[in-house]
């Protein structure tokens, strides 16, 4: 799997304190915070999530965006893949992928813990451990 250098991805704040991601070592990768912006490990901004889904790079670039029923979506509109309900992660085939449990912890689809998402939206935190939007 090919991890991203923005972080965060498409979590929408709604007024509370920063949200983390954090790896499978439990150690800090980024954050959003109360602003919706988003922030690497060195608190240095790295991109915004806005209030319709569309997550916006450091320079305002539209680089993809998640609707209010899971759908992931490219800056081109393509399918990427969906978050569902029960936490399961699909692609754009609807393969399973992965899943993020209740707990936070984001599996796999060999159940191995890749990360920790604390006070993150199972939609959100999914979209950041299984999805590439960044690098598209």
């Amino acid at each position: 799997m090919k991890w991203i250098s923005l972080i965060g991805l498409l979590f929408f704040v709604t007024g509370c304190h920063s949200q983390t991601i954090r790896d499978k070592f439990n150690m800090l990768i980024g954050k959003v915070d109360a602003n919706n912006i988003i922030r690497n490990s060195r608190n240095l901004q790295i991109g915004i999530i806005e209030s319709d889904g569309s997550i916006r790079d450091k320079n305002n670039m539209l680089i993809g965006k998640v609707d209010n029923n899971g759908t992931v979506r490219n800056r081109n509109n393509m399918l990427l893949g969906k978050v569902e309900q029960d936490g399961d992660v699909r692609d754009k085939n609807n393969m399973l992928i992965g899943k993020i449990d209740s707990d936070g912890a984001a599996r796999d689809r060999n159940n191995m813990v890749v990360g920790y998402a604390k006070g993150v939206s199972k939609t959100y935190a999914a979209v950041f451990f299984f999805f590439d939007l960044f690098q598209r």
